[in-house]
């Protein structure tokens, strides 16, 4: 199942973090990701997202995810 994919993607990218990925619509490529990461400390929403889209390259290549909504979280 995607999410599954996504969410070890993710859990990957920030080993420890709070990973949550959600199927919007139930079709499979319209995804909510919410990552809750000390990595994002300090860095601007612009670049949390960055990093997000770079640990989901290849789902987002391949065509797997059509629409992705992304919300991070710092540790503070």
């Amino acid at each position: 199942m995607a999410v599954d994919r996504l969410r070890n993607l993710l859990e990957q990218a920030f080993p420890g973090s709070e990973v949550d990925v959600q199927d919007r619509t139930g079709g499979g490529d319209h995804f909510q990701v919410t990552v809750a990461s000390a990595r994002f400390d300090g860095l601007p929403l612009l670049e949390q997202h960055r990093l997000v889209n770079q640990a989901l390259a290849a789902p987002l290549g391949d065509g797997t995810i059509h629409e992705l909504r992304i919300q991070t979280k710092g540790s503070q």
